[in-house]
């Protein structure tokens, strides 16, 4: 009796211990979804994983597929690695993952087996942990606040199937330690918050690269920017209306360099407060590939060769306001071509004038309707509703409509119907 007694006091509290220790676990949202651990170079990663909520304990090996066969299966994860869990892009170790996994729990259970370390222990700590991991439908927790050179680099790139990213709460960055984090997550719709002011080189460079379900980005308070730390940082995210503030007034190298290249659906550029672009290709391609932008603010006083190619390829008409010091000089390098120039002052002026209206037109498949101050609607002929959309005082929304016909666009001040493509 003594013994059995023990014994079921020894499973209780093995059972509460692995209830209180916050592991790293995987959640079987489809039968027989499965996970696994591959390795890239010399990497030898030491982890368990538990199937019965953490009484026993199976060595992962390399190649092993552990399947999870009900919807609502978890496995339990741990590993001893104080000095890092990967090392280097020649030598790390990623999870592999079939049907459709929920992660989560704190990731740090793969570095110390209590997962409670909240500092990241190297560089490349957790580079490409989920690489191409298109199973992954929820991120783990990444709660260290002291990161690492580069040590999330790749962590989620190409798992198309992550909508909400997970929170980020580091508030001093570190060389590259978001670089690429999200590139390829196609669904993403949320972007955690990313209120560090004290940023480093590279620290936020492709981090939503090819994010094309975003449409909104995360506020941007840094005011002093290194090296590169924007570079590319929303490339490809089409469906970004809506960019960040920008209030640093002095540059770095690259900071701005492809920050917005490709996003189509942008159509007002971030006010650029700076007074001095004279950082190398600090502008350069920021704006490549907007093709609905048509509103630029500056601030500049005058043109240097690091805007380059900063505006190739934006919306063919549009409004560049810049200080009257600024000389007036067109192309993808300037002022985009067929723009129309205002001074801040004559902007600030009209602006009140300017909301008396708001004008509709329609290019291609596409409706645009400016200075609305309010709630869009468009419906087909037969009162259908097809898109909807909140529109700012100066401010320009693209709505995509589905074929050549007449549309009815309301707004608060008006209904009017625009023919599209006919």
């Amino acid at each position: 009796m003594i013994r059995r007694l023990t014994l079921l006091v020894t499973l209780l509290c093995v059972h509460a211990f692995a209830s209180a220790v916050n592991y790293l676990t995987f959640t079987a949202e489809e039968e027989n979804s499965s996970f696994g651990i591959a390795t890239v170079g010399n990497m030898s990663p030491d982890i368990q994983y538990s199937l019965d909520d953490g009484q026993t304990w199976v060595q992962l090996r390399v190649g092993d597929a552990v399947t999870l066969k009900q919807v609502g299966d978890k496995a339990l994860l741990r590993g001893n690695h104080p000095y890092g869990f990967s090392s280097s892009p020649n030598s790390y170790a990623n999870f592999t993952m079939t049907g459709s996994i929920a992660a989560s729990g704190s990731v740090m259970s793969l570095i110390t087996d209590e997962g409670e370390c909240d500092k990241i222990p190297s560089v490349y700590c957790f580079y490409q942990l989920f690489y191409d991991c298109a199973s992954l439908t929820q991120a783990p927790e990444l709660p260290a606040t002291e990161l690492a050179a580069r040590c999330y680099m790749s962590m989620f790139w190409n798992c198309t199937r992550l909508t909400k990213a997970p929170a980020l709460p580091a508030t001093k960055m570190v060389t590259s330690c978001y670089d690429g984090i999200f590139m390829g997550c196609t669904a993403l719709t949320q972007a955690p918050e990313l209120p560090a002011m004290d940023l480093a080189d590279g620290c936020y460079g492709g981090m939503f690269d090819g994010c094309t379900a975003l449409t909104q980005a995360p506020e941007l308070p840094a005011t002093d920017l290194p090296i590169y730390c924007y570079v590319l940082m929303f490339t490809g995210c089409t469906s970004l209306t809506q960019a960040p503030e920008l209030p640093a007034t002095e540059l770095s190298e690259g900071c701005y360099y492809g920050m917005f290249n490709g996003c189509a659906s942008l159509t007002q550029a971030p006010e650029l407060h700076n007074t001095d672009v004279r950082a190398d290709s600090c502008c350069n391609r920021m704006f490549d590939g907007c093709s609905n932008l048509s509103l630029i603010k500056v601030n500049f006083t005058e043109w240097t060769r690091w805007t380059r190619a900063w505006v190739s390829g934006v919306a063919p008409t549009g409004t560049f306001v810049c200080p009257k010091s600024l000389a007036e000089e067109y192309g993808e390098n300037r002022i985009p071509e067929g723009w129309r120039v205002v001074e801040p002052e004559e902007w600030t002026s009209t602006r009140s004038v300017d909301a008396a209206h708001c004008d509709i037109w329609s290019e291609g498949l596409s409706i645009f309707v400016r200075n609305a101050e309010g709630l869009v609607a468009v419906y087909n002929l037969n009162g259908q509703l097809l898109r909807t959309a909140q529109c700012a005082a100066d401010e320009t929304v693209r709505f995509a409509v589905p074929a050549e016909d007449v549309y009815v666009v309301k707004t608060s001040r008006k209904s009017v119907e625009v023919a599209v493509g006919m």
